[in-house]
């Protein structure tokens, strides 16, 4: 999504699985993307996102991963801090499901950081 948004792409679409599509839906409750839906090409789910552009400037403009699958990182509620004074976003795999950080916190639950966007 970052590399599409940087050369201005509208839809960016990849291969459809459960925690890609709860990813999506946590980034367009926070107003990263603008539309995700489900499709099927040639037989296989995919997942379309539209990306949201301000002023010609990409809503998304870097993201950095945190866990990897050889070293997994885990925040408690109150490791939770803000992502660039507040203009980014954490997100996290939790009991309760894919939240922000803000809501981790207000939700009180802690888990596995997944990336920050901003």
């Amino acid at each position: 999504m970052k590399n599409a948004s940087i050369a201005g792409k509208e839809v960016v679409s990849f291969p459809y699985s459960k925690m890609k599509n709860a990813i999506a839906l946590c980034l367009k409750k926070e107003g990263y993307i603008s539309e995700v839906s489900k499709k099927t090409k040639k037989g296989q789910p995919i997942l379309e996102v539209n990306l949201i552009y301000v002023d010609k400037k990409p809503r998304i403009t870097d993201v950095e991963r945190i866990s990897k699958q050889s070293r997994r990182v885990y925040f408690g509620m109150k490791d939770i801090h803000t992502v660039r004074s507040g203009s980014g976003l954490l997100v996290l795999s939790t009991p309760k499901g894919i939240l922000s950080g803000k809501e981790a916190r207000r939700e009180q639950v802690g888990g596995e950081a997944l990336f920050k966007i901003w």
